[in-house]
């Protein structure tokens, strides 16, 4: 089959391109602007890439066209393609029906540490020699890729990291029977690895299908990491994702399993809607727990310590998620637990991306106060007393309407000095960052950000950079400037 992707170099996108590619179809694609590193990437895959949306491309004449939700009416192709009749489909609906059919799918949700989460399930999978497809909207450090198929299953044992056997024994790469209110399980597919672990995103489907993407992949295990506003460009108010959640829910079998935080009143509300699934929480005695020196305890029954590289809180909640979905899938544990010790992130989650004078510059995608409160706060714990310098750009759909702007303030507390980037907002970030007084400092030239963080640093330092863009380079800018 030859699929064109539209949008191909969004992040999910460009994950269905590198399955369809590896699944054996022929793929090709467009954007509006294609450059590193995805066009690298795809290109490396002998994806071939056209900038732009001209008309003339129906001339390609593929099987379908699979439609990125960045594509809108008006565009000159898909207006080309309608008055043709030519076939569409969009891309979740295309991986749930080329990809995820026959699959155990285990899908994480969540307004936050759906990547890193995610990243944490794949790689309990993968070292428990269960092989596990997945599509991430990251790259995970232990992978170097973004999305892959599932693969041929290991021989029995499983492969544990770098290929070698594993310390837990597990008797074969099968799911063990179910427990913990798993139920009865049906069978994986014959020939091929059985899960495939997606990042399970509320945002919508396509211009045609204003469903959550995440509605299409229909989990037999599902996580609800969080829940609270965000995309407030295609959701009023909270109360609406919350019934897009609750879509997802209606989904999960009665034998398959709801993973969700237990502190969140949100997916409380979700689930108290109608649920027809068990359901394990994570974050409350009830449930899953993480307690003194990273000791996991499932209803209140020891299971073991991690002993890891992550930090802060948010991490320890997103690997309780990760142990019980996995455990879920038939690795015990304290399995999971020992292979997060060798989970090494991923990119773009507190990346360090280079030292320069005693300065160290990290990158992290906090795009959303929450999860910039809660990556500073990380942070902090990590260096006690040392220097924190918070350099964020406000990029994200929900942060140009400015919806959260009066939250800003509050989630930087942590922080020593701010620098914000405050070019293409609708509103005054400097306004908006005026509780935080003489520390806080916005900026619309890059240039000038860059060197007011560099005259401000001192040795010994920590510049946190948080952006869900590239950023104009700023990373290396600083490092050069420091």
């Amino acid at each position: 089959m030859h699929i064109h992707i539209l949008g191909i170099c969004g992040t999910f996108m460009g994950g269905i391109a590198v399955l369809a590619k590896q699944a054996g179809h022929r793929v090709t694609g467009c954007d509006a602007s294609v450059y590193p590193p995805m066009s690298t990437q795809l290109e490396a895959q002998g994806i071939a890439l056209i900038e732009g949306y001209g008309p003339e491309q129906t001339n390609i004449a593929p099987d379908v066209f699979v439609i990125g939700n960045v594509v809108a009416r008006g565009n000159p192709l898909m207006e080309e393609i309608l008055n043709l009749g030519l076939p569409y489909v969009s891309g979740p609906q295309w991986l749930a029906e080329n990809v995820l059919k026959d699959k155990w799918t285990l899908a994480v949700a969540g307004t936050h540490g759906k990547t890193t989460t995610s990243a944490m399930l794949a790689w309990i999978l993968e070292y428990a020699g269960l092989n596990p497809g997945f599509l991430i909207g990251g790259v995970p450090q232990n992978f170097g890729l973004s999305a892959r198929l599932c693969p041929l299953p290991s021989p029995a044992g499983g492969r544990g990291a770098g290929g070698e056997g594993n310390s837990a024994g597990l008797p074969s790469p099968q799911p063990s029977p179910a427990h913990g209110g798993g139920g009865n399980r049906r069978p994986l597919p014959q020939g091929e690895g059985g899960f495939f672990v997606v990042e399970a995103d509320e945002y919508d489907t396509a211009f045609f299908d204003k469903r959550s993407k995440f509605v299409h992949y229909r989990p037999r295990t599902a996580v609800l990491n969080n829940l609270e506003f965000d995309h407030a460009d295609i959701f009023p108010d909270l109360a609406a994702i919350e019934t897009q959640f609750h879509h997802l829910v209606r989904t999960v079998p009665g034998n398959g399993l709801i993973v969700a935080n237990g502190r969140e009143a949100s997916l409380n509300r979700v689930l108290e809607r109608g649920c027809w699934s068990p359901v394990e929480r994570f974050g409350t005695a009830q449930g899953w727990t993480i307690g003194a020196a990273d000791v996991v305890a499932f209803k209140e029954e020891f299971q073991g310590a991690l002993n890891w590289q992550l930090f802060g809180e948010h991490n320890r909640m997103n690997a309780l998620a990760a142990i019980a979905a996995a455990r879920h899938a038939g690795v015990p544990a304290s399995f999971g637990i020992e292979a997060l010790g060798k989970f090494e992130n991923v990119k773009r989650r507190m990346e360090v991306r280079g030292v320069a004078n005693g300065i160290t510059v990290y990158d992290d995608f906090a795009h959303h106060p929450t999860a910039i409160a809660t990556t500073l706060s990380g942070l902090r714990r990590k260096v006690g007393r040392g220097r924190v310098l918070a350099v964020l750009e406000p990029r994200s759909n929900t942060m140009k309407l400015g919806v959260m702007k009066d939250a800003l303030p509050g989630s930087l507390q942590d922080a020593d000095r701010v620098f914000c980037y405050g070019a293409n907002l609708g509103w005054d970030a400097a306004a908006a960052l005026a509780p935080l007084g003489d520390k806080a400092q916005a900026f619309a030239d890059l240039d000038e950000l860059v060197a007011a963080v560099a005259a401000a640093a001192l040795p010994g330092d920590h510049v946190l950079v948080m952006s869900n863009g590239g950023f104009g380079g700023v990373h290396e800018k600083l490092l050069a400037a420091l």
